[in-house]
């Protein structure tokens, strides 16, 4: 079963992600970065597979460049748990 199949499973994984990111040294500017990389890839090549992701495809189709950025960075916040950053 994919990642993709279940929105939890989906979160669960890109913290996953983002946790190891910050653990190889990362900050949250690279972070979000690979996470605009991997909406864009995924908005553009992948079938979404629930709503919540046929949601962030729709939104992400009619926003531009910043604000597909911002949507990643929110995405990141979203998975850590929704802690702010400043």
């Amino acid at each position: 079963m994919s990642v993709l199949n279940n929105f939890q499973e989906w979160k669960n994984f890109l913290n996953q992600r983002v946790e190891q990111g910050e653990a190889f040294g990362m900050d949250k500017e690279a972070i979000t970065d690979v996470a605009y990389q991997i909406g864009d890839y995924l908005a553009k090549d992948v079938d979404p597979k629930n709503e919540q992701e046929r949601l962030l495809k729709e939104l992400w189709d009619c926003a531009d460049e910043e604000e597909q950025r911002t949507i990643a960075g929110l995405m990141v916040r979203l998975v850590q748990g929704g802690e702010q950053q400043h």
